[in-house]
């Protein structure tokens, strides 16, 4: 059989392998972080948090349409195309590796190869591909809605294509591949931006190709001119394309008095005129590079057309239309993120440095009724502390503090220039980077975020080699989540990479280039200030994807040391054989479990419980990515609850989104947002500082909003910028309750009627205002208890701006009441409307297959398993405060038919301690056992890990939770002993004498 036909069947065979596997571990729903929104933005065609991914939109309403109007299958579909795409990635990955293994071993153009070598580059191919399809990251983003199993499947694309250019560039007309890479680099920037990272490596292949004298200089020249078409790009025709059409179109709607985009059309019509006229004078006066030059770039802006999508979309004003990006100005900041901050990259400030002068840039525009007005202007900053290369620049927040924890600072040494090389190289570089290539190709712990720690467990990778020595605990090795894959993928690609770089320097070299640029290079570039929202692995996946093609050449390198020993074909066989079970079978038995999320309901079961938990027409505060997300997908596709207004606070600070509060959307009215555009557009009242006037009691909250609102100067006062501003007069805010407002709306039960509230009172918090907080001061000020006012119980407390004594759990949302306060209540968060929160919780609430999942990601655990065990909690501790003790107790056995017996924290044991206590108070002493046995058995195998730790004088060895461990066992033997549970006394109480002596000499600290 020929060469390519079995090189084409086995590339599909490795696709079929890989999607059937991702198919099989697909995720049946709608997945944490940004999948709920790329769900909803793609059924409806809306518009994503930037840069907006507009091909992915598309591509993602196709796919959508396959669930044929089940809405509830919608995220199914979505999620295989992420699946298909992530095969048709290991298809080309095969044939990408197979190209390369021929080059070492047969002519390109050979179509028929000598067996020995035949098997041998097959079964790289397979080894490789099928390696890369079971590698951590790569398999994460494979079964959900993300941009980047598309954006892989770009990369593998593009480079496949590079080497069929190589092989066939003496043919005529091989440079239409080289178009062809060109426009497949387009359509890419309208899924993610990782893809451009290949074009160093690209130019790199077209040097050898065609330089007939290669020579390092030249190397290196090449390399540079790769870097100057990623920055053409990446800045030109991706970023100042949109900025100039900007300027065109400001000259045009202001000087001119035309229409909105008629100054970028012109511009955009240019651009054509340029790229035609290049394209003609090339072809004409036989100029073939700048023809193709010209011919790559049109393909680039062709396949960037995409992003027409955008304003397309943002005009039609659709429900998610984050930024609003109608116009050319709003349009050019919402496509290079510019609301997230520049980030100094060859010279910047230190994270101690102070602000030694400050001087105005360029002029902000945002759009008028009929031209462009100015909405202030860009602050540039001089600092007295600054570096070349700066990596510890932020000082934002807890950024400082961490700089000097994690580098082991003292509280008042300033930064050094050794200082920022050691947090890039011990923090940026191996916590952010080479942990994770290790988690895909060494072996992993757990699935626990591990940015802050280097030494622990949680997060961390592991051969598993020596994990048995180390008495880990059974918490850890017994779960799904640790995966020790004993390196070995990583010995044979290591291998490969040697054996390629003997044998092949200059397809090493570009292979190196595609993992330096798609790794390391991006750790350069993105330059993390601090601790992220969650681990970036998938940033990293294309450099992984390089790795894996060194994976797939190792099959060639053992074969050829087996060569001493054996024939070609047998050696081909034996080293194929091998590394299949090495790497993708190992790969495969081991991460399937932490991987296969078939069976897990829980993201959108949790936003379904938000909802739920929801009076009718409520508005729902909400902040962050996974409180808001699955509950854009539960009501804008599924159409769950669209009586209520989720707003996310995180995106309240925007003009355009207060804008769009004030509008009907889905089933739910407009907010009562009183105040007209002018009063909260961009440049205006984005900031209101507290200038204490020593008011005495409290004001009225509208007569606040009035004063903060107003356009008379006489109630502003002049701010360092010499103009004129509204300020905060006083915190302390009252709204007088209208008790036949109250009544009218159903706001309390009738038998609440007496606990009443004549007024509600508080402190409002922070020293300013800003502009969400005046959003909600006017919601507030305006509702009159006409709308039930929520907010979600994730939420942060700096964002219930002091409302705590009036706020009401009743499920998975607090809820805004105008009772009388609680002053027993130590911490007002935890008080309940228990018949309300027990019907929601007993009647109404899902529970995401929580007990029977096969597996459970991390957010499902560490975030959303603490809070339903909560939720209970406070349920049941409600229930029983409220004298509903017959409640209390089916609340307790709904506890327990739901939620399985997991452990994250000292928290949640805290919390079980309270329901196994519970449990024997109201008679279910079969319960309380099961409970008691579940605490006892972690802390157990917690405590039996600290010994160990102790005796080795570990510093991962964390004394405080260790004593606290103690201090629980201790408390379970008093609950055991009071309930006479007298053969779990006896067990308990040995432990404890166990542990006592154990850990003895920590224990001791504590009384101390």
């Amino acid at each position: 059989m020929q060469y390519k036909k079995i090189n084409n069947l086995l590339g599909w065979l490795c696709f079929g392998i890989a999607s059937i596997t991702y198919i099989l571990t697909l995720e049946p729903s709608v997945s944490f972080w940004d999948c709920g929104e790329f769900i909803s933005c793609a059924y409806r065609l809306q518009v994503a948090h930037q840069p907006g991914y507009p091909l992915f939109a598309m591509l993602g309403k196709a796919f959508s349409l396959l669930s044929f109007g089940n809405n509830a299958r919608v995220p199914y579909f979505t999620n295989m195309m992420a699946a298909l795409a992530s095969g048709t990635t290991i298809m080309f990955l095969f044939w990408t590796i197979t190209a390369l293994a021929k080059k070492m071993l047969a002519k390109a153009t050979d179509e028929v190869v000598e067996q020995g070598n035949l098997f041998l580059i097959m079964g790289a191919g397979l080894v490789g591909a099928l390696a890369f399809t079971f590698s951590d990251t790569f398999w994460f983003s494979a079964v959900e809605t993300i941009v980047f199993s598309i954006s892989s499947l770009c990369t593998a694309i593009v480079f496949w294509a590079i080497l069929k250019w190589d092989a066939h560039a003496d043919e005529p007309g091989a440079d239409r591949w080289l178009v062809f890479i060109a426009y497949v680099i387009g359509l890419s920037i309208g899924i993610h931006l990782l893809n451009l990272l290949t074009i160093p490596a690209l130019a790199m292949v077209y040097y050898f190709r065609r330089s007939r004298n290669v020579t390092v200089g030249g190397a290196f020249g090449t390399l540079f001119i790769g870097a100057l078409i990623l920055v053409f790009i990446q800045y030109f025709v991706r970023g100042y394309t949109v900025e100039i059409a900007a300027y065109f179109d400001l000259f045009f709607v202001n000087s001119l008095g035309m229409a909105f985009w008629s100054g970028a059309f012109v511009f955009f019509l240019i651009i054509i005129a340029v790229l035609v006229f290049g394209i003609w004078y090339g072809t004409k006066n036989k100029k073939p590079l700048l023809t193709l030059a010209f011919l790559c770039t049109a393909f680039v802006y062709f396949g960037y057309s995409s992003f027409a999508y955008i304003p397309i979309r943002a005009t039609a004003d659709p429900d998610l239309d984050n930024s609003h990006p109608d116009n050319a100005f709003i349009l050019y900041g919402y496509l290079n993120r510019i609301q997230y901050g520049e980030t100094p990259l060859l010279f910047g400030q230190y994270f101690d440095a102070k602000i030694t002068d400050q001087t105005e840039g360029a002029t902000l525009y945002r759009k008028g009724k009929t031209k462009y007005e100015s909405s202030g202007r860009t602050e540039n900053y001089v600092y007295d502390h600054t570096t070349i290369f700066p990596r510890m620049y932020s000082s934002e927040g807890q950024d400082p503090q961490f700089y000097r924890q994690w580098l082991q600072m003292n509280d008042t040494d300033p930064p050094t220039g050794w200082d920022n090389l050691k947090w890039l190289g011990t923090w940026q570089i191996y916590q952010m980077y080479v942990r994770y290539f290790m988690w895909n190709f060494v072996g992993r712990y757990n699935d626990a975020d591990g940015q802050t720690d280097a030494y622990g467990i949680d997060g961390n990778w592991t051969t598993g080699i020596l994990d048995g020595g180390r008495h880990l605990p059974k918490s850890v090795v017994n779960a799904n989540t640790y995966t020790p894959l004993y390196a070995l993928p990583l010995i044979i690609g290591l291998l490969g990479c040697v054996y390629h770089f003997q044998r092949k320097k200059r397809d090493a070299l570009i292979v190196l280039l595609l993992f330096f640029f798609t790794g390391l290079a991006i750790v350069l570039y993105v330059n993390q200030p601090n601790i992220q929202p969650r681990e970036r692995d998938y940033s990293y996946v294309g450099s992984f994807y390089a790795f894996a093609i060194w994976i797939g050449l190792g099959v060639v390198a053992l074969a050829e040391l087996l060569q001493f020993r054996l024939n070609t074909k047998t050696a081909a066989i034996t080293a194929t054989g091998v590394c299949l079970l090495a790497a993708p079978v190992l790969m495969a038995s081991k991460e399937w479990g932490d991987h296969d999320r078939s069976t897990k309901m829980t993201p959108h079961d949790m936003a379904y419980n938000y909802l739920i938990s929801c009076p009718k027409n409520a508005i729902l505060f909400t902040y962050g990515d996974n409180d808001t997300y699955s509950l854009w997908y539960d009501q804008e596709v599924e159409g769950i609850r669209p009586d209520v207004r989720i707003v996310n606070l995180s995106l309240f600070t925007g003009d355009w989104y207060i804008q769009q509060m004030q509008k009907k959307m889905n089933n739910s009215a407009p907010l009562p947002i009183t105040m007209p555009y002018d009063k909260y557009k961009e440049g205006v009242r984005d900031i209101i500082y507290f200038d204490d006037k020593k008011i005495q009691g409290y004001t009225e909250l509208k007569d606040v909003f009035d004063f903060i609102t107003s356009d008379n100067q006489a109630m502003m006062e002049p701010y360092q910028s010499g103009q004129m501003g509204n300020y905060l007069l006083t915190k302390n805010f009252k709204i007088t309750v209208n008790k036949d407002d109250v009544l009218k709306n159903h706001v309390i039960a009738p038998d609440q009627e007496s606990k009443m509230a004549a007024e509600i009172d508080w402190k409002f918090p922070p020293n300013y205002v800003t502009k969400e907080n005046l959003a909600i001061i006017d919601i507030l000020s305006h509702n009159n208890w006409v709308r039930p006012i929520c907010f979600t119980t994730t939420i942060g407390t700096e964002n219930l701006i002091g409302l705590q004594q009036y706020l009401y759990r009743e499920g998975f949302t607090y809820r805004l009441l105008p009772l009388k306060p609680d002053s027993a209540n130590r911490d007002q968060l935890d008080k309940i409307n228990s018949l309300v929160m027990y019907d929601n919780m007993m009647n109404k609430f899902r529970y995401g297959n929580f007990k029977h999942a096969r597996y459970l990601d991390h957010e499902s655990t560490t975030m959303f398993y603490p809070v339903m065990v909560t939720t209970f909690y406070d349920l049941i501790d409600g229930l029983i405060k409220d004298g509903h003790t017959d409640l209390a107790k089916k609340a307790l056995q709904k506890y327990d038919e739901e939620l399985p017996d997991l452990y994250t924290g000292l928290d949640v044991v805290d919390r079980k301690v309270f329901l196994a206590k519970t449990a024997y108070e109201l008679g279910n002493v079969a319960l309380g056992d099961k409970f008691v046995t579940g605490i006892d058995n972690y802390l157990t195998d917690q405590l039996n890990y600290d010994g160990q730790l102790l005796q080795d004088n570990s510093a991962e060895l964390n004394i405080r939770d260790a004593q606290y461990r103690v201090s629980f066992l201790n408390g379970l033997l008093g609950i055991a002993t009071d309930n006479h549970r007298n053969d779990l006394s006896k067990k308990l109480g040995d432990q404890l004498k166990v542990y006592e002596t154990k850990l003895g000499s920590i224990l001791q600290q504590r009384q101390q």
